[in-house]
């Protein structure tokens, strides 16, 4: 037996998580051919290229306190973690003020606490977070520059990433020292998150 994307999502959250993933999808939905949240060939998939691909970030960093998702667009997978943990203390940062108000519209309608700040990463104050995430944003070397400064001295990075990640990690030590697990993606025979810990510029 082979379930839809919706159907997997489903058997591993609570009924009151699965209302507000519902609840995203149906804003996503309207608002995509405006804002162009997500690519439009990818909404019939939404649930498993989306929904599903960010479930498994959020269950990455489920102890931390502290979580910032940048550059976080229309909202994966930063929107997905706030559905699932609705009392983290967790920041969206987007520069793009349309999406910013589309991801405030879900945190109204789905009753979250998350909050979104409107802003170009690199005019962010520290943040201090115990997770710093993203979602196709930028090759690793970029990410973490922009990282850096927001996480706390423990802090880990989850970054999702595609076939590329080699040549990125190669490319990234050329300035950093970071210990790093790679996490097979679920939805992606060739993408892994990528958990960054003890991120330094050499």
């Amino acid at each position: 037996m082979t379930f839809s994307g919706r159907e997997l999502v489903e058997k591993s959250v609570s009924r009151e998580t699965m209302r507000a993933f519902d609840r995203y999808v149906e804003l996503l939905v309207q608002w995509n051919p405006k804002i162009n949240l997500v690519a439009p060939n990818t909404i019939p998939d939404v649930w498993t290229r989306h929904v599903l691909d960010s479930l498994q970030i959020a269950h990455l960093g489920e102890e931390s306190r502290r979580w910032v998702d940048i550059g976080s667009g229309g909202g994966f997978p930063g929107l997905i973690v706030a559905c699932m943990y609705p009392d983290k203390d967790l920041v969206l940062v987007e520069s793009d003020t349309r999406k910013c108000l589309f991801m405030r519209t879900v945190i109204r309608e789905c009753k979250l606490s998350a909050k979104v700040m409107n802003h170009r990463i690199e005019e962010l104050e520290p943040q201090s977070a115990d997770v710093v995430s993203a979602r196709a944003l930028a090759s690793l070397p970029s990410l973490f520059t922009l990282a850096k400064s927001h996480l706390s001295s423990e802090g880990q990075c989850l970054f999702m990433k595609g076939a590329n990640r080699k040549l990125e990690l190669e490319a990234a030590r050329k300035d950093w020292t970071f210990d790093v697990e790679e996490v097979q993606s679920l939805t992606s025979r060739a993408g892994a998150i990528l958990r960054i810990k003890g991120l330094k510029h050499i």
